[in-house]
């Protein structure tokens, strides 16, 4: 059976029609020299609805979070993470090859730092030692399942930073969900950050993009950065008119991805053999520990697939499930009466 219902990823979403008519309408200039006015207002809108004052369009949540890190940070520094934090765990260890820093993880609570652990990572002065130049916070979580780090936890991470001359970094791949879940202003959670990426072509269902935002003079040293990764782009209007239909028409309904992840979670939850910490289902990602199954992670994905549903293999016996848009209830009923029939079978066998 050809898989239907792909539950891999919010990446996997397709532009809206409103989003295609906008591609196909969008006035265009060269990025590059700063002449795409579609581009422009992307930036600009961004940069607002965070609470910054600039943008810069990148082509991907990686290529934004790896600029913020080379401008921030100076090689033989350091960057504290959550020690399974998507910079650290995701980006082929883009931070040493490119900045020439190295990571400091350091273990939240499911996926969110706090600010203790935070002052303690902090390097004191010593010849021995890197320099703690910047402490990056995702929010959400993606490994934790999606978890989301409170306004009030932001803040106290970001004074306990900057009152050691420590900057502050926000992968924001997901910060609308977190917003959304938490009934906070994006601009409220991105607020005590010195920079902050969002992505456009997760669960906001734009083809491609993020943006990066903080101040006018960190903006245009970053852009140097982006020309460098080779992120400098042309008629670059074309992708960023579907960014400004997702920021406009796409966020509130983000809370309908996670009811769905939340139903998805209990239904799952309630089959033999399937563990799910519900208190980490926070937004639209839902990780199950499928080993009282019988059954390993890519076991598991493999007969899932042959039933019509695409999950993601997260460890030895996790699997990763994610809403979006263009899953509703119905696909995920049938996503776990296809998971029932599997564990039941395993259980008969």
């Amino acid at each position: 059976m050809n898989p239907r219902i792909d539950l891999r990823s919010d990446t996997v979403t397709k532009p809206t029609a409103e989003m295609r008519r906008a591609m196909a309408s969008a006035e265009v200039g060269d990025d590059v020299y700063g002449e795409d006015p579609t581009v422009r207002r992307l930036e600009e809108r961004t940069a607002e609805m965070l609470g910054k004052e600039a943008g810069l369009l990148v082509t991907s949540g990686t290529q934004g979070n790896q600029v913020a890190v080379a401008t921030h940070v100076l090689s033989g520094q350091e960057v504290i993470t959550e020690a399974q934090a998507h910079i650290f765990y995701y980006e082929a260890a883009a931070v040493a090859a490119i900045a020439g820093a190295q990571i400091r993880p350091v273990q939240g609570r499911k996926g969110v730092l706090d600010a203790e652990s935070v002052r303690e990572a902090i390097r004191p002065v010593d010849v021995h030692q890197p320099k703690t130049a910047l402490v990056s916070i995702e929010n959400t979580h993606n490994r934790a399942g999606g978890t989301v780090t409170s306004a009030n936890v932001l803040r106290a991470i970001s004074e306990a930073a900057h009152q050691r001359k420590v900057l502050v970094h926000i992968d924001g791949a997901r910060l609308f969900n977190a917003a959304v879940a938490l009934n906070t202003p994006a601009r409220e959670l991105a607020g005590p950050a010195d920079s902050v990426q969002v992505c456009l072509s997760k669960g906001l269902c734009a083809p491609v993009g993020s943006v990066l935002v903080g101040s006018k003079a960190f903006i245009e040293e970053a852009r140097q950065w982006r020309k460098r990764l080779g992120g400098g782009m042309r008629q670059a209007g074309v992708i960023a008119a579907p960014g400004i239909v997702a920021l406009t028409t796409m966020v509130d309904r983000l809370a309908e991805d996670h009811e769905n992840a939340r139903f998805l979670a209990q239904e799952l939850g309630n089959l033999p053999g399937i563990g799910i910490d519900l208190e980490t289902v926070q937004t639209n990602i839902v990780i199950a520990d499928v080993a009282g199954t019988g059954l390993n992670a890519e076991q598991m994905c493999k007969r899932l697939a042959e039933s019509g549903v695409l999950a993601s293999a997260f460890g030895a016996t996790l699997v990763r499930f994610v809403t979006h848009h263009d899953v509703n209830r119905e696909d995920l009923i049938e996503a776990v009466n296809a998971a029932s029939k599997i564990v039941q079978a395993v259980r008969v066998s």
